[in-house]
């Protein structure tokens, strides 16, 4: 849904100031009730303080961890509910006749939910992960990403099952490439398209490693192709990305953003005192530096853009803005792999080993979901922020929705995307607790 209501709102200018780079007009997509003002450039809103709201949960989806009382720190005002129970919630997509795509790469499946009943949309995927509505050559088509290609299915306003799909991209790096042995990381893959142009994520498979700086495809990367479908298309955007996650064009621009999941286990790359022992920890892992080191990243994609990975770290001692780099001590100690001070600085650090998943334009604003650490020595992430958006990007991220962990440390939940329904409610899932939330502002008057 945040790529159709960017694509929706880009396509309300004049035809020939819808283009993207590399190039093609986009096609205006149909109109839907119930979305005006939903993703409307205005100031965004002013959230209230914090208060505890109870999650309201109708008869039958009770099930754990629903079987007692579950409680969010949402603004005032704000309420929250069970919208849907689906194991292992992934990305979500909204069609154009208003009803919800979520998808489980672990079963290859597209569930379709519809007034709050599940029912089967696709099956027999490999680990379908992201998902998009773009119009091409005045045809819907819904893009779904799976590991190893992204298909095309023609959509019909009220479908409820898959029609035949038409493979837009593949052969892209999974388990099965053989070079990688059955081993990826970050083997789901993360979409958007904007005008006639796909845009493709191909993360990492390691936390740090010289090897995907040097497949074919580039690895830690994000490449485009015609959304017209033909992998001969393809041009490498971006590079130096270790995992982006929730690509999202700003409504009414050709600014693609990003979030990025950044690496773990980083050695002190300079002469730092990390204990206050007086002595310098340089190369040393340490939990102390490892917690808060490096944070993960909000990024403005630039075409030819490298943006660190692996061989450079985001530096954060100067706060969390336009944040430069240092040196990577393990891959790039002398700086021969990559000169820090060329990469592209980072637009908005987040916090570090929060793992950021979805990106939603919302209201004047970015919504952010943070799917939690796991190897931070206390959690970081299992909430949802909102970064108010400003004439110079994104502000200061404030939280939306917190309360995913419980009083004795333990997480009952994991956000991983959000959604606008057509009523201006936000929708998140949840992997952790199988679960799409509603969270429902106050409405004015």
């Amino acid at each position: 849904m945040r790529k159709l209501a960017a694509l929706l709102l880009a396509c309300s200018l004049p035809l020939a100031a819808c283009t993207d780079a590399p190039g093609g007009s986009a096609e205006p997509a149909p109109a839907r009730p119930g979305t005006a003002g939903a993703y409307g450039t205005a100031a965004p809103p002013t959230l209230g303080a914090p208060a505890r709201v109870k999650i309201d949960v109708p008869a039958g989806l009770g099930t754990a961890p629903f079987d007692q009382d579950r409680y969010l720190q949402l603004p005032t005002g704000w309420k929250a509910s069970v919208y849907a129970r689906v194991d292992k919630a992934r990305f979500m997509a909204l069609t154009p006749g208003g009803d919800l795509l979520v998808s489980q790469p672990g079963a290859g499946k597209v569930q379709l939910v519809r007034a709050g009943a599940v029912s089967e949309f696709a099956t027999g995927l490999r680990q379908p992960h992201d998902m998009v509505f773009a119009p091409v050559n005045g045809q819907m088509f819904l893009f779904i990403a799976e590991s190893n290609r992204v298909v095309r299915y023609p959509y019909t306003t009220g479908d409820t099952k898959a029609d035949n799909g038409e493979v837009v991209v593949d052969g892209l790096p999974d388990t099965s490439t053989p070079e990688l042995r059955g081993t990826y990381a970050h083997v789901l893959k993360n979409i958007a398209v904007h005008g006639q142009t796909l845009y493709v994520s191909i993360a990492s498979t390691c936390n740090a490693c010289v090897s995907d700086t040097e497949s074919d495809p580039e690895r830690a990367a994000i490449y485009t192709y015609a959304a017209g479908g033909t992998n001969a298309s393809r041009h490498l955007l971006a590079h130096g990305i270790r995992n982006a996650e929730g690509l999202a064009f700003r409504p009414g621009s050709d600014e693609l953003w990003i979030v990025v999941n950044n690496r773990d286990n980083t050695l002190v790359p300079d002469d730092r005192d990390v204990d206050g022992d007086g002595k310098s920890d340089k190369g040393k892992r340490m939990p102390q530096f490892v917690d808060d080191y490096p944070p993960e990243e909000m990024i403005k994609v630039r075409d030819g853009g490298f943006y660190g990975w692996p061989f450079c770290n985001p530096n954060s001692d100067n706060g969390l803005r336009n944040m430069g780099f240092l040196r990577d001590y393990e891959l790039n100690r002398d700086g021969s792999k990559a000169d820090c001070a060329k990469a592209d600085p980072i637009d908005l650090g987040l916090p570090p080993h929060s793992a950021p998943l979805g990106l939603t334009f919302y209201n004047g604003a970015a919504i952010v979901p943070l799917h939690g650490s796991w190897n931070r020595t206390k959690p970081a992430g299992y909430k949802v922020l909102f970064i108010p958006w400003t004439a110079n990007g994104p502000g200061d991220p404030v939280d939306l929705a917190t309360g995913f962990v419980g009083a004795d440390g333990k997480w009952w939940g994991r956000p991983v995307d959000a959604a606008v329904d057509t009523d201006g409610t936000l929708l998140i899932s949840d992997d952790g607790s199988g679960t799409i939330l509603r969270l429902t502002p106050p409405r004015a008057g």
